[in-house]
């Protein structure tokens, strides 16, 4: 959805600008007189704890709501798009949706069939050509098919698909209406673990104003050169990705305590003299300026972290090789409907195991299979005698009972247990005292996954099976959930689009691919490249070379260009190296100048301007390493 905002305050520097803003939503304080702004071209990522007001803040950029004190300032003149809450859910194809979305292409196609003035038929095919009509089909299907979509779907009506689905296709039309200002507010919600590095590579390269709300650490670090954190009822800007913002705000806290512990006693030995010698007739002047002088000293907050969310999963007793082993077994819902055929695998007790591949192609099939949901069509599967499993799947939190407590549910499953175990057990997921017996309407997303969590370990189980785990966790929870995965003494079989997650816990991987598992002999990284060049070879599937008989002197001629070139292109290539290298010297020392606190000092020229030099070597740094690639193509 793209749009241009009714916002028509004084015409600012910046794409978005925010002065002393306030709101507050159910008596609730979420912004208190904040300041920011987000000039052009800056890609930022909105991070902050789960209902700290992320999402709010879209809705007071969008207009949807007005803030209770300060502005909110917009240039008019630029389009702001941002996902559509509804999916497209009618009878047109994926093509025409997502074409439909460049709002002025449509308004002049339409035009154009009307016109009869030749001055304004010239005026709308001159404008048609200069917006690139006429490859927006290519560009459209490009967008559609990495975002998941095969070729053959693109003419499909849009109600075919289901509600997952067709929130990709949203994402695709604001994708493809190339706005000024992009607001996405978790983009990957929908996505797998394919379309996710589709989406990451799009961002790194999209040149527009960029304002993204994600918990993927992955995406956040190679998608934005700017983190804007969303705390204590303030937004503060940090320089970098979310890695180099995680370790500045680090230090920054460690010295923030460190100030706060050094003036706590300053204030206390002030005290001490007043106390002492406010009595006495000769001290009473040192003692009235030492009271004044506490008066005027600004306290300095205290750092108070908010817990962090644990997970403690119970440790398995071992068992002996293998936990299951699948023997050439085929597995689907009917026999016209088989989903994986010739599946031979086995899991032991100390495996980390992702399963990947596209949405559709038998992930949660073969998860089903595993936990003996599902039964084999052929073939058989053999498990331990004493084997349990977990089993976690988002939508079973649609299951839990809205009227009961996390207590109330844990109960009902283990009713002979004694309490105090069980609210033990509740405790390792963050449900202590009042949390316990909140009702199941009143938790937050992430409260009711963590349930689930709870559930599932309760039987202390030997393999954990893990269909997206992370929906609904924010980054600090998704850490903890990394963590307490890695201490695990069990296996661990897991979907999941967070890139993150899977690399820091996963070290196999299952490729389930037309109708098939098969290990992919690679990591994470490995497979980025994998998905790559698949798709650079589809490409060029239906392009057909054919070369006529040459001389001899005719391929003399052909080698020796070819040297020539070769010898051009490794020269291009080194001073490519070069200005790359020079480039990024430039960014270190940009961005080291900014992490410095004192950098702030000065002047708003000082700092717009210093902002602005990084985007711009940013965008030359970009296009220089894009140079560099297409060089090295031609070379290989």
């Amino acid at each position: 959805m793209t749009f241009s905002p009714e916002i028509d305050h004084a015409t600012p520097l910046n794409m978005i600008q925010i002065n002393n803003m306030a709101y507050q939503i159910a008596g609730r304080t979420l912004y208190e007189n904040t300041t920011i702004s987000i000039p052009e071209g800056q890609k930022v990522g909105l991070v902050g704890k789960n209902g700290s007001g992320k999402t709010t803040l879209f809705r007071l950029i969008l207009g949807d709501l007005s803030p209770d004190q300060g502005a909110i300032h917009i240039n008019p003149k630029y389009k702001i798009g941002t996902v559509a809450q509804e999916a497209p859910a009618d009878s047109r194809s994926l093509l025409d949706t997502v074409l439909s979305a460049d709002l002025e292409r449509e308004t002049l196609l339409e035009e154009s069939k009307m016109a009869t003035d030749p001055a304004r038929i010239s005026e709308i095919h001159v404008r048609l050509a200069d917006i690139d009509a006429e490859s927006a089909p290519a560009r459209a299907a490009i967008i559609l098919s990495g975002l998941g979509f095969p070729e053959n779907t693109h003419l499909r009506a849009c109600s075919e698909f289901s509600g997952g689905w067709r929130m990709r296709i949203a994402l695709a039309a604001t994708l493809f209406a190339n706005p000024d200002i992009l607001l996405l507010d978790e983009p990957t919600n929908h996505l797998d673990i394919e379309a996710v590095i589709w989406l990451e590579h799009f961002l790194e390269r999209w040149r527009g104003t960029l304002v993204i709300i994600s918990h993927e650490r992955t995406l956040l670090n190679s998608s934005v050169d700017h983190i804007i954190h969303l705390e204590n009822q303030q937004l503060v800007r940090y320089t970098g990705g979310y890695d180099f913002f995680e370790k500045t705000r680090r230090e920054k806290l460690t010295l923030q305590s460190k100030m706060a512990t050094k003036q706590t006693a300053e204030r206390q030995r002030i005290q001490a003299f007043i106390d002492r010698f406010k009595a006495k007739a000769n001290k009473a002047r040192q003692a009235q300026s030492r009271i004044k002088m506490l008066e005027r000293m600004e306290p300095i907050k205290s750092v108070v972290e908010e817990k962090t969310i644990s997970f403690q999963f119970p440790h398995p007793s071992p068992l002996s090789p293998p936990l299951i082993a699948v023997n050439k077994t085929s597995v689907g819902y009917d026999e016209n409907n088989i989903v994986l055929s010739d599946v031979d695998v086995r899991v032991d007790m100390d495996d980390r195991i992702a399963l990947i591949g596209a949405n559709g192609n038998g992930k949660s099939t073969m998860m089903k299979m595993l936990s003996g949901r599902l039964k084999p069509m052929t073939g058989n599967i053999v498990k331990s005698k004493k084997l349990k499993i977990g089993y976690f799947a988002q939508h079973q939190s649609e299951e839990l009972n809205p009227d009961q407590s996390a207590f109330e549910h844990i109960l009902e499953h283990r009713p002979k247990d004694a309490p105090t175990r069980l609210r033990g057990h509740l405790g390792s997921f963050g449900f202590i005292q009042e949390r316990a017996e909140t009702k199941v309407k009143n938790l937050s997303g992430g409260e009711k996954a963590r349930l689930l969590f709870a559930l599932m370990s309760l039987e202390t189980p030997h393999i954990m099976l893990l269909d997206e785990p992370t929906n609904h966790l924010d980054i600090d929870s998704r850490e903890a959930l990394v963590e307490a995965l890695n201490i695990y003494e069990g296996a661990v079989i897991l979907v999941s689009h967070d890139i993150h997650l899977v690399s820091l816990v996963a070290d196999s991987l299952w490729l389930i691919d037309k109708g098939s598992c098969k290990i992919f002999d690679g990591d994470l990284s490995e497979y980025q490249k994998y998905l790559l060049d698949e798709r650079s070879t589809h490409k060029n599937d239906n392009k057909i070379n054919i070369k006529p008989a040459l001389s001899k002197k005719e391929q003399r001629r052909i080698r020796a260009d070819e040297r020539q070139k070769k010898a051009d292109l490794n020269r291009a290539l080194k001073d490519s190296e070069k200005r790359i290298t020079y480039l990024t010297e430039e960014i270190n020392a940009l961005e080291l100048k900014m992490s410095n606190p004192s950098f702030f000092e000065n002047s708003s020229k000082i700092i717009a301007e210093t902002q602005k030099d990084l985007n711009n070597t940013k965008k030359m740094l970009a296009e220089t390493e894009s140079d560099w690639l297409e060089l090295q193509d031609g070379l290989e």
